[in-house]
């Protein structure tokens, strides 16, 4: 069983415990343990067979239930916990906007058990009746079953990054495999995902198949042949494999990479010399003698072409820019020399300041940004003024310890309703990075959300505009921006829009991080860290903004602490 459905589990359980009017200080251990989950990098069945479970928010009681889950496959509480209430009631809890109090008050009231009998009632307003659900409230209802339908079968580039992985440690250990990759869309490092393909190098392709077909994690398999194979694995996803011999590696990592609209323009680029493209090589169309397959590159290079990052293929300019070598020299991992977006137990995270420190310099930064809550998040444990000041005075004690390395003093403070900031600026001039974000009133019009962040903007102590659309990816639509106007304001203040790195966010995404790099807005990587694993999610953003065609002039993070402190305080 993945950390994900153990956490799905969790949060279920909290939820009915919720709707049942249950003790919230039970309630919120639960939320809390299914969120450090769900954050953990290692596999709960390795902490369990290692007897390491020591899950911060996790206690004795929670960590049973683990084990039970880990070693049954069920949870014999929440089984039980399950007949308690109608069973479409938790289908109800998964569309945006839509809690615990809300679903028990359309059951109570409407005898509403189930996402259809709420879509036909909403659409017959039959819930503007209600206290506290307005027409507005229909509308954001009937958004959020339409966002359900749009997201059923997709999942998280982080998620299908831990199964594929598993996959391949798994197939990397056969002697008969001699390469073996992820290709599709988690190759692209598209933010949610169909399904996972993988391609295998082998002479024995009916050995790997057969390893393949009987991995542990494996729930159902769907096909299998020779040289074509797919499952279905735990968190019902559809794994696809294929098995071709060296010869053909290149153009079947090509071809199953994609995307679709990328392999149709290159096959027009072959036809055009003569040759034709698939999965096997590339041809002469007359005599059919093979000319190309073992690498990529040389599958570009008969077309024409420089090789292409698998990010960028997507025909939104690649191929153009590849034909001219005009391609940019994307930004890398080992480029990034900060995080800029991180809390501490200060507020909402699970370490100290010290400890967040160090994990930041083992993975190799120069400088970090610690961004604790401001005082109107309260249910983030947002900082008071007087426990800001006194965060600041222990940043400045550490700093003295440490060798090459450096924290630097913020806040992410909050966007009020009317563009002001939580923080005066006598607070805010104490601090080396102001960031600044929105945590409420994501349902106003797009005039006043544009106006509240351009406003802040203005601030001149404000320099990074972080998880700018607001998002929780198949969980919350973004809110509406102008962004023109917002790109515009941040070029005209010298105000950066961050990648925010967490999973579930990804905000900016890919189409907008390359619309601000052709604007020539400054952008920045946080991966909006509130424990140590997390820092690990700056691949993702990293991901981001290579499919946002960003080079290392283009991020904040890629500059030493001096030269960062000298490009904000141009402000």
């Amino acid at each position: 069983m993945m950390n994900k459905e153990i956490a799905d589990i969790f949060r279920q359980i909290a939820d009915i415990l919720e709707i049942k009017d249950e003790n919230f200080f039970r309630v919120r251990a639960y939320r809390k343990a299914a969120q450090n989950i769900e954050n953990l990098t290692e596999d709960l069945i390795v902490l369990v067979n290692e007897k390491r479970l020591d899950v911060p928010g996790v206690g004795v009681d929670l960590a049973g239930k683990i084990e039970e889950l880990v070693t049954t496959g069920a949870l014999k509480f929440f089984e039980e916990l399950k007949k308690t209430i109608p069973p479409g009631l938790l289908e109800i809890m998964t569309i945006p906007g839509i809690g615990p109090k809300t679903t028990k008050l359309l059951f109570d009231k409407l005898k509403i058990d189930s996402v259809s009998k709420l879509e036909i009632a909403a659409r017959e307003d039959k819930l503007s009746s209600l206290p506290g659900l307005k027409e507005k409230t229909q509308e954001n209802i009937l958004q959020g079953i339409e966002l359900i339908k749009q997201r059923q079968g997709r999942i998280l580039l982080s998620t299908a990054l831990s199964v594929a992985q598993k996959i391949l440690d798994a197939l990397k250990k056969l002697k008969v495999v001699e390469e073996a990759v992820v290709a599709g869309s988690v190759r692209r490092r598209k933010e949610t995902i169909h399904d996972i393909d993988i391609l295998v190098t082998s002479t024995k392709p009916q050995t790997v198949t057969d390893v393949f077909t009987s991995l542990p994690i494996v729930k159902k398999i769907l096909a299998k042949g020779d040289t074509k194979s797919s499952v279905i694995v735990e968190g019902d996803i559809q794994v696809d494999l294929r098995v071709v011999g060296p010869e053909s590696f290149g153009a079947a990592l090509n071809y199953l990479t994609g995307s679709k609209a990328h392999n149709i323009r290159i096959r027009e680029l072959a036809k055009k010399k003569g040759l034709k493209i698939n999965e096997y090589g590339v041809f002469r169309e007359k005599t059919n003698r093979i000319v190309a397959g073992k690498t990529e590159h040389e599958v570009y290079k008969t077309v024409g072409l420089c090789y292409i990052e698998p990010e960028l293929r997507e025909d939104t300019g690649e191929i153009e820019a590849a034909a001219d070598n005009a391609l940019p020299q994307l930004v890398v991992l080992t480029d990034i020399k900060s995080d800029l977006h991180i809390h501490s137990r200060w507020s909402d995270g699970t370490l100290s300041i010290a400890d967040m420190a160090k994990a930041a310099k083992a993975q190799g930064y120069k400088y970090m940004v610690v961004s604790d809550h401001s005082q109107s998040l309260k249910v983030a444990g947002g900082l008071t003024p007087k426990r800001l000041k006194e965060q600041i005075d222990e940043i400045k004690r550490l700093n003295r310890s440490f060798k090459d390395f450096r924290i630097l003093c913020s806040a992410e403070v909050d966007i009020k309703s009317d563009g002001s900031l939580d923080f005066d600026d006598d607070i805010l001039k104490e601090l080396d990075v102001v960031l600044a974000a929105v945590h409420s009133g994501f349902k106003q019009a797009k005039e006043q959300l544009t106006g509240r962040i351009t406003r802040a903007m203005q601030n001149k102590y404000v320099n990074i505009i972080v998880h700018p659309f607001g998002r929780l990816i198949n969980e919350r639509p973004a809110y509406e921006l102008d962004f023109e106007k917002i790109l515009q304001a941040a070029c005209d203040t010298n105000t950066a829009l961050e990648i925010n790195c967490y999973p579930k966010r990804l905000d900016l995404d890919d189409i907008h991080v390359k619309r601000a790099k052709e604007k020539g807005a400054m952008l920045s990587l946080g991966t909006d860290s509130h424990a140590q694993e997390q820092l690990d999610f700056m691949e993702l953003g990293v991901a981001v903004a290579r499919r946002g065609w960003l080079e290392k002039k283009n991020l904040l993070n890629c500059l030493s602490s001096d030269e960062f402190l000298d490009k904000i305080r141009k402000k």
